[in-house]
C-alpha cells in the first residue's frame, strides 16, 4: 500500500524491511511500530527468507520514539511496553538481521541497530544516545546496546549524549562497517551474500549459542557444546554440507544464481 510506513519485499531469499516515515525522521510512532512488528513476524515465519535487512528511506535511519505521541502519554502509548518486543524479535530472530543505515540513528533507533546481528552504515551517518538531554533514561535500549559496546564508551556516550560518527561506532562495536555512501549497497550485499551461504538451522543454532551468557565453569560448557556440535554434524544439514563439500558442489540451501 502506498501509505504504508514500513515496506516489505523479498528477493532471492533476502527480506528487506524499509522504514518509510521521513516526515518525522522515521520516528517510532505507534503505527510504525505495529507495521514493523508485522513485517518482522512475516519474515521470520517465511521459510523462503534466509536473511533480513532493516533499512530506511529519507535522510535519517530512525530518530527514536515519536516524542509528539509521548507528550503526556502513559507508558503503553510511549511504547515502553511495546518497543522491547520489537528489539527482542530482532535479537532472537532465527534468521540473521542486517541493519543498513544511510543516515543518522538516535536513541531508540540506535537500539534497533544494536539488536541486529550485523550493522553497516554510510561513513556520514551519526549516532547519539540523546535520552539524558531530554530528561529520560536509555533504559530499554541498554538491553541490546550494552552487549555491543566497550564499557568505557558506554559510560561516556550514555551519560553525555554526545553525537559520534560512524567510524567511532565501528571502533566501539556498535556497527560492523562504515563505508562511503556509494559503497553502502555493495557492502550490505557482501554480508547478505555470505549469510545466505550458511545453513538455516545452523545459523539459528549459532545465534542462540552466541547469545548465551559466558559460563562460570568450563567443564559443563564443553559438554553442552560437544552435544550441540555432534547434533549438527549428524543432522541433515551437516550431512548435506559434508556431501556437498566432498562432491565439490553447493549445498541445497544456497540460493540459486
Amino acid at each position: 500500500m502506498a501509505d504504508e510506513l514500513v515496506h516489505y519485499e523479498v528477493r532471492r531469499g533476502v527480506a528487506t524491511i524499509t522504514l518509510d516515515s521521513p516526515h518525522n525522521r522515521n520516528a517510532l510512532s505507534a503505527r510504525l511500530r505495529r507495521e514493523l512488528t508485522s513485517c518482522l513476524r512475516t519474515a521470520i515465519d517465511d521459510d523462503a527468507v534466509r536473511v533480513v535487512v532493516l533499512t530506511h528511506t529519507g535522510p535519517v535511519f530512525c530518530s527514536g520514539m515519536d516524542l509528539k505521541e509521548a507528550a503526556g502519554a502513559d507508558a503503553e502509548r510511549q511504547g515502553v511496553n511495546e518497543f522491547p518486543a520489537i528489539l527482542e524479535r530482532l535479537w532472537t530472530s532465527p534468521k540473521p538481521v542486517v541493519a543498513k543505515l544511510a543516515g543518522p540513528a538516535r536513541a531508540g533507533g540506535v537500539g534497533l541497530v544494536a539488536a541486529c546481528d550485523i550493522a553497516v552504515a554510510a561513513d556520514t551517518a551519526t549516532f547519539a544516545f540523546s535520552e539524558v538531554r531530554i530528561g529520560v533514561v536509555p533504559a530499554v535500549i541498554s538491553v541490546t546496546v550494552l552487549p555491543r559496546l566497550l564499557p568505557r564508551a558506554a559510560h561516556e556516550l550514555f551519560l553525555t549524549g554526545e553525537t559520534f560518527a560512524a567510524d567511532r561506532a565501528a571502533a566501539i562495536g556498535l556497527i560492523n562497517s562504515a563505508v562511503p555512501a556509494d559503497r553502502l549497497d555493495a557492502e550490505v550485499d557482501r554480508y547478505t551474500g555470505m549469510l545466505a551461504l550458511g545453513a538455516p538451522g545452523a545459523l539459528a543454532a549459532t545465534k542462540r549459542m552466541l547469545q548465551q551468557p559466558r559460563p562460570a565453569e568450563l567443564g559443563p560448557a564443553f559438554a553442552d557444546m560437544l552435544e550441540l556440535s555432534a547434533r549438527h554434524f549428524g543432522g541433515p544439514e551437516g550431512q548435506e554440507g559434508i556431501a556437498a563439500f566432498v562432491g565439490k558442489r553447493k549445498p541445497s540451501w544456497v540460493p540459486a544464481d
